[in-house]
């Protein structure tokens, strides 16, 4: 594993599984996307990981067009890397999770490196009543739900994405995924740097256990040697945790309400610059240093905020 010299902070502001009932707080109009994003980017994120929603009711969105209203005016208000995600929402075809990063050409985009149980259904028991109605059948779906990323669909993403350019956080949710992507390494379809995030405490994938990511560490450095960097997310109340362990071996770290919309046991996060702010304070506390935009660009190896179609 290369040894991160300062920690990227990743912030991931909306995603698609968190819904607009479970916290007042979640981004959903552009307006709401580009001020927590440019306030986070102020806290200290150096990478702005994005996804969209339709801002009459929440639902997450892949639509190009709802991608134009917030991608360029976070860029023009922040040096932030802006990352586009492939994953989308629960359910949509691999053509409708590529369009964005396919119009827009960012400098990094998302990669999930394989299918799995996706089970987010236990969200919708804790709630009595919800706002919109799309919400309960959407967490409920996912008892029955996979998460579709075969050979063929991260092959065409790393091959139509990489060909303009774009970097990938390759987010790994098991063990099995390590070696899914040291194949596409081996045939030379993505190349070192890897930027790899490791995905903790979603049921389907790998408990957000400490053992788990010390094996991961240990098999990535076996499978890449010094060819990557480490980050980490973990769902709800196991973020800061595991993070936290990611910068104290040597790896980076992922906050954001996609992954988690709370601050503390019980309290809800007012925003994701909360959580960055949080973040940064442990990994100064640590004497760690946080990487600015421009230094993750160096680290990662993208092609610059300047190449990119917004």
């Amino acid at each position: 594993m290369k040894r991160s010299k300062k920690v990227i902070i990743t912030c991931a502001i909306t995603g698609s599984v968190h819904t607009p009932t479970m916290s007042p707080h979640l981004p959903i109009t552009p307006d709401d996307i580009v001020r927590d994003s440019v306030a986070a980017a102020e806290a200290g994120a150096a990478m702005i990981h994005l996804h969209a929603r339709k801002p009459e009711d929440g639902r997450p969105t892949q639509d190009p067009k709802m991608y134009e209203q917030f991608l360029g005016r976070i860029k023009q208000q922040t040096g932030a890397i802006l990352n586009i995600t492939t994953g989308g929402g629960l359910g949509m075809s691999i053509e409708e999770r590529l369009a964005p990063a396919k119009h827009f050409a960012p400098e990094v985009a998302s990669m999930n490196m394989g299918s799995i149980n996706f089970n987010i259904s236990g969200s919708a028991a804790k709630i009595e009543k919800f706002k919109y109605d799309w919400e309960r059948p959407y967490l409920e779906s996912t008892t029955e739900f996979i998460m579709s990323n075969t050979f063929g669909q991260m092959e065409r993403g790393m091959r139509e994405l990489g060909g303009q350019g774009t970097r990938f956080e390759f987010e790994c949710y098991d063990l099995g995924h390590l070696y899914n992507l040291a194949h596409f390494v081996d045939r030379k379809i993505v190349e070192p740097p890897l930027f790899i995030q490791c995905v903790f405490g979603v049921l389907g994938g790998m408990g957000a256990d400490p053992e788990n990511l010390i094996h991961m560490r240990t098999m990535a450095d076996k499978l890449f040697g010094d060819g990557y960097y480490l980050s980490v997310l973990a769902a709800g109340r196991h973020q800061m945790p595991m993070i936290t362990q990611s910068a104290l071996i040597g790896g980076n770290c992922r906050v954001g309400l996609e992954d988690s919309l709370y601050i503390s046991k019980g309290t809800l996060a007012e925003s994701n610059a909360q959580q960055v702010a949080k973040i940064k304070h442990i990994l100064e506390q640590l004497s760690l240093e946080v990487a600015s935009p421009d230094e993750a660009r160096e680290m990662i190896a993208t092609k610059g905020g300047g190449n990119v179609n917004f």
